[in-house]
Parts: C-alpha cells; sequence; structure tokens
C-alpha cells in the first residue's frame, strides 16, 4: 500500500486537470448557443476580448462571483438555487433589460447603505430576500439618493473615506458597470429592438430632411421630427454611459481597430443619411439576436449567432480565434485549480509531520502535487503571455500570479535536497496565499487591461518587472520559511529532538535569501535605468523606487547579520520575518500612499488587508522571541526524554 500511495494521493487530481480540459462548457442541443454567443468579440479596456470575458468581469464587480445566483435566499446544497453563467446573465442584460432588472446581483453588505436605499437587512425566505444581494428594480427607486451620497464621497480623499463612504463609492461604480453592460447591445428601455433599429433605419432620410428644415425655418413633419429626434436622444444616452464597443470596423478599415459602440453607430448612421455600410449590418445581427432571444427562439438566435460569427471570420479570424481561447481559459480555470492543489499538498505535509517514518510516501505524493501545480499555474500564466503578447508581470494581478509559480518553482528544488516536507509547506503558503490575493484583485475588473503608456515595454517589464518581482517571491518564500521554523521551534519539540531539521531550515533560509539579494539589486538597477529612459533620471527617491531599494538593504543586512556572526538561527529567522513586512510595503503599501510615479491609488480594503498582514508578521516575530525556557522542545530535553530516530 506504501508502494502505490503517492500514485493515489497525485492520481486524482492529475484527472482531473486533464478531465476538465475536455469537459469545458458546451452548448446543449435545442438550447440557446450561449458558448457561442460568448465567444463573439467586442471591445473594451482597451482590448479585444469575447462576451463571456466581459460578462465575467462584470460580475466580479457587482457580486465578487463569475456567476449569477437568481434564488440566493436557497441553500446550495439543499435547495439546488438556479444559477446562471456570466454570459447567460450578459445575454438577459443586453436582449431583455426589463427581465434582467429583477435579477438579485448586487451584492450589498453595509448595513447603513441598506437602510439609505431602503432594502430588506434581513434574510426572508418567503419574501426571497438573502439580506445580501438586491436587483436593480429594488435599487432603482432609491437611485438618486445614492447618486447624491456618490458626489458626497467622490469629493472626499480616498483616505478619508469611511466603510459607508466605500461602500457607497463600489455600488456606484457597479451602477455604472451594469448601466453600461445594459446599453451595449440596444437603448435599455427598448421593447423589440429589431423591428425599432428596422424602423429608424427607414426613418433617416426622412427624419433628417425634417431636422434641415426645422433648423432653416422651412415647413418639416412633426411626426418624423419627433420620431428622429427621440431616437437620437436614446442613442445619445447609449453613448453617454460608455458602453464597450461591439460593432466592429469594415474589413478595410481592420487594421485601425476603430470599433465603435452601437449608440454612436446608430448616430453615425443618421449623419451619413442612413447608408447600409458594415457597422449597420453588425447593428443588424445583434437586433436579429435579441428578438429571437426575447421571444425565446433558440433556434433562429443560433443561427443569427452562427451567420455574424460567419460573417466577420473572413476579416477578424485573428480575433475569433484570440477570443475563442480566452473562453476555455475562463472556463477551465487554472489559478482555480492550482489553488486546490495547494491545499491538499499542504494538509498531507502536516499528517506527514505527525509520524515522518509511516508517512514519507504520502510526503512524496505531496511532492508531485506540487510539481502538478507548478505545472498548471505556470500553464495559466503562460497563456496570459500568449493572450496579451507580454511578459508574465504587467499589473499587480500577474505579480501576484508570477509570485506564487516562481516560488513554487524554487521549493521543487529545495524538496528535492532536503526532504522533509518543508519546500511543500512553504509553497503551498505562498502559491495560496498569492492566487487568494490575486483573486481579490480580479474584483476590481479585467485583469488583461491594456498597459499604461509608460510602462508599454516588453523589453523593460521582461527585464526589470520581472527580475524585481524574483526578488518577492524569494523574499515571501523564505519569510515563510522562518515563519515555519518559529511556530515548530515555539509550539513543537520537533526542532529540538530532531537538530538536522533544525539546520535545514537555517540552510534553506540562507539559501532564497541569498538568491533574493541577487535579484533584487539587479530588478532595481534596471529599474533606475528603464527611469532614466522614461523621466530622464536614474533615482528620484520616489516611494516604489525606495521600497525596492529597502527590500535589497534589508536582505544585505539580514546576510551580513549571520555572516558576521551577530545572530544565530532565531535571530536570523526572525529578521527574515521581518522581510515579509518590507517586502509587502514595498509590493503593495507605497501604491497607496497617493504619491510618486508609481501610485495606482488607495484602496481602503487593500490598506486594511496589508495592516492586518504587517500586524500578523509583528506578533510572530514576538513569538520568536519567547524565552527558550518556555520552548516545548527545552522542557523535553530537560526532563530527560529520549529523542525519537530521525525520519
Amino acid at each position: 500500500m506504501k508502494k502505490w500511495l503517492p500514485l493515489l494521493v497525485v492520481l486524482p487530481f492529475v484527472l482531473w486537470v486533464v478531465i476538465a480540459w475536455w469537459l469545458t462548457p458546451k452548448d446543449k442541443p435545442e438550447t440557446f448557443a450561449v458558448q457561442e454567443f460568448g465567444r463573439l468579440p467586442v471591445l473594451t479596456n482597451g482590448r479585444i476580448q469575447p462576451i463571456d470575458s466581459l460578462a465575467r468581469n462584470s460580475l466580479l464587480q457587482l457580486r465578487e462571483k463569475q456567476t449569477a445566483n437568481l434564488e440566493p435566499w436557497k441553500s446550495v446544497f439543499f435547495e439546488h438555487p438556479q444559477i446562471i453563467s456570466g454570459t447567460e446573465w450578459a445575454m438577459g442584460m443586453m436582449m431583455n433589460p426589463q427581465k434582467a432588472d429583477q435579477w438579485p446581483v448586487f451584492r450589498i453588505d453595509h448595513p447603513e447603505l441598506k437602510s439609505l436605499l431602503g432594502l430588506p437587512a434581513e434574510a426572508d425566505k418567503e419574501k426571497h430576500d438573502d439580506g445580501k444581494h438586491y436587483s436593480w428594480s429594488q435599487l432603482s427607486p432609491k437611485l438618486q439618493e445614492l447618486q447624491d451620497e456618490s458626489r458626497r464621497v467622490s469629493a472626499l480623499e480616498a483616505p478619508k473615506r469611511n466603510q459607508f463612504d466605500n461602500a457607497v463609492s463600489k455600488l456606484w461604480n457597479a451602477v455604472a458597470v451594469y448601466m453600461r453592460l445594459q446599453n451595449t447591445l440596444q437603448p435599455q428601455n427598448a421593447k423589440d429592438w429589431a423591428a425599432e433599429q428596422a424602423a429608424y433605419q427607414q426613418i433617416i432620410p426622412a427624419g433628417v430632411d425634417a431636422v434641415r428644415n426645422q433648423q432653416a425655418g422651412k415647413p418639416f413633419d412633426k411626426a418624423v421630427f419627433q420620431q428622429i429626434m427621440e431616437d437620437i436622444q436614446r442613442f445619445d444616452t447609449m453613448s453617454q454611459v460608455e458602453p464597450p464597443a461591439l460593432i466592429p470596423p469594415p474589413a478595410a478599415a481592420r487594421a485601425s481597430r476603430e470599433w465603435k459602440r452601437t449608440g454612436a453607430a446608430l448616430l453615425e448612421a443618421a449623419r451619413k443619411g442612413g447608408v447600409d455600410d458594415e457597422p449597420q449590418k453588425a447593428i443588424k445581427a445583434y437586433a436579429r439576436m435579441a428578438s429571437a432571444y426575447k421571444n425565446d427562439q433558440w433556434a433562429f438566435f443560433n443561427q443569427a449567432v452562427a451567420d455574424y460569427r460567419a460573417s466577420l471570420l473572413p476579416a477578424f479570424a485573428t480575433e475569433l480565434r484570440k477570443t475563442e481561447r480566452e473562453q476555455f481559459f475562463n472556463a477551465y480555470e487554472p489559478f482555480i485549480k492550482a489553488m486546490t492543489i495547494y491545499i491538499f499538498a499542504g494538509l498531507c505535509v502536516l499528517v506527514f509531520w505527525f509520524a515522518p517514518r509511516r508517512f514519507e510516501p504520502l510526503r512524496r505524493g505531496a511532492f508531485w502535487l506540487m510539481v502538478l501545480a507548478f505545472i498548471v499555474q505556470f500553464g495559466g500564466l503562460l497563456f496570459r503571455m500568449i493572450q496579451e503578447g507580454r511578459p508574465p508581470v504587467t499589473n499587480l494581478y500577474s505579480s501576484a500570479i508570477f509570485i506564487g509559480t516562481v516560488a513554487c518553482f524554487l521549493c521543487i528544488f529545495i524538496e528535492a535536497f532536503w526532504r522533509y516536507g518543508i519546500g511543500i509547506m512553504i509553497s503551498s503558503i505562498v502559491g495560496f496565499g498569492t492566487l487568494i490575493i490575486a483573486h481579490h484583485l480580479a474584483l476590481a475588473g479585467d485583469t488583461m487591461e491594456m498597459m499604461r503608456a509608460v510602462l508599454d515595454s516588453n523589453f523593460w517589464l521582461a527585464t526589470h518587472v520581472v527580475a524585481v518581482t524574483f526578488g518577492y517571491a524569494a523574499t515571501f518564500a523564505a519569510g515563510i520559511c522562518a515563519v515555519l521554523y518559529i511556530f515548530l521551534r515555539v509550539f513543537t519539540p520537533v526542532l529540538t529532538l530532531i537538530p538536522e531539521i533544525n539546520k535545514v531550515f537555517s540552510k534553506i533560509a540562507y539559501a532564497i535569501i541569498c538568491f533574493a539579494v541577487l535579484f533584487s539589486f539587479v530588478g532595481t538597477v534596471l529599474g533606475g535605468i528603464w527611469a532614466d529612459q522614461s523621466w530622464g533620471r536614474f533615482w528620484g527617491w520616489d516611494p516604489k523606487e525606495n521600497g525596492a531599494l529597502i527590500i535589497v538593504l534589508w536582505n544585505a543586512i539580514v546576510l551580513h547579520a549571520r555572516w558576521g556572526g551577530l545572530v544565530r538561527e532565531r535571530g536570523l529567522m526572525n529578521m527574515i520575518v521581518f522581510g515579509n513586512i518590507v517586502t509587502a510595503w514595498s509590493w503593495f503599501g507605497v501604491n497607496m500612499l497617493g504619491i510618486g510615479l508609481h501610485s495606482y491609488g488607495f484602496t481602503s480594503g487593500e490598506s486594511k488587508a496589508l495592516g492586518l498582514f504587517i500586524l500578523s508578521q509583528v506578533v510572530i516575530i514576538g513569538i520568536g522571541l519567547v524565552p527558550k525556557s518556555l520552548w516545548p522542545g527545552h522542557r523535553v530535553v530537560q526532563a530527560g526524554l529520549p529523542p525519537p530516530l530521525p525520519a
């Protein structure tokens, strides 16, 4: 049994990873072609992406999930609420807004905000309320009050906002996302969009003449004038909420990427006198889809989607392949899979540590789980690189993914040399932790957004940013190693009874810190060269520059303290734990100051999380300073108990 235990541990996860590749969602016969619709391209956040990504990112901002639970008052496990995919939700939003307005997709947690909007604060199954999720029809009566509060909050500096202010700002942003999506394909008050769009096309020539005659003071058809002005006002309102650009440019202008919003394209048709050009063909195609969807005619809807996709294929084959790949990536969710594997690998190591001799096969299984997690996570990171045409780190989200990947890579070698489960546990903690951070960063919206102009350099992103992030990853890996050492030292007798493990911890931490110093220093110097090219100075004492320098200096201080004999194992580990604080501050803290060329803005949730993390590391350092006389291992030795044989 022990011989086959590693295989039994790893095989289910390998099968899960492989089988999931072939079991991504597919359209069922005699239903709406949800997946095909989700693959259609749209331009938003500066890049072409599938409607599926637009829907998922929008839902994350509304309810912090990529699916819509239409019956949140029901128990997920026992009552089976109706849960639809992001694309299904987007179809309802775009093509049947009146129905979508009844779906509870706005998550609101702050009690004062619920009171302001007159929303039920407690769960009530009979009234179909869960006390957390609300529909547009519930919010809209108090929209003016919310807008007034939003204006008040926007006038405040971000660091001065309280929890209520942040909740208002978050909800108002969600309202903006909601309005943009509802006005992407048609006006949100449209009843039969195909008929309304066709009527607009027919009335344009007469309407333009009526407007010109009215402006010239000549007789004009008042009914036609009234109709064309109402339509123009509707389409202008559509454009003002700045929805995603759904209408591709003509094939001849493909390279210009001049995608248009539906409202803007409809207004342009009036200016051109109703010329039936390429944008109008796309508008008609989407109008066919909308009418078929609203009338529950899945066959007509599917045919309209297929016809439109076929019309795009000659000129936009590259974009269609890109959106198809991204939709598959969204459904496959490699980072969620890697996160799950990290958890099980860590649990296996915990069991192994209770009885090292007995559960050695379990440690070997955990090692291969760590390798599998690395493969899955690196595969997801590689896909993002290919999809964006960018190096691995382009924003905070991708930096979190990259840090976890690098830490796992380092830990594979650590565990190959020192087979005590230490590398696996470090990888599990850092990998899982950074993926959780990435998940929360994804709540802000598109994680493959267009680069800021000053960062638009693949060379420097591949050298400076990658090198610095390597330094972050190594410093965090060393810090988690030190945290494990402190907990095992203070709360268990393991390191006292098995001295060789004590030495292994020191060797691992020392090796990783050497690695961290090298990459942090090289990355900081490369950043200075980039700054000289971009801003005309090598160093400007910018907060981000100072943060990177502090990492280099602190890691150098740690090494010199060890080389000079100023600290031994325990002191070294406490210093390395403080490196977690330094690195977290450089990674996140300086971005929140609101000053400097690298400031990405103050976010209350992130600042609170950062503060709690720093506090936790200070507490751990305090635990590491507990006198030896209170260590369990010291008491065991004093009692004269024989140490167990090494595992």
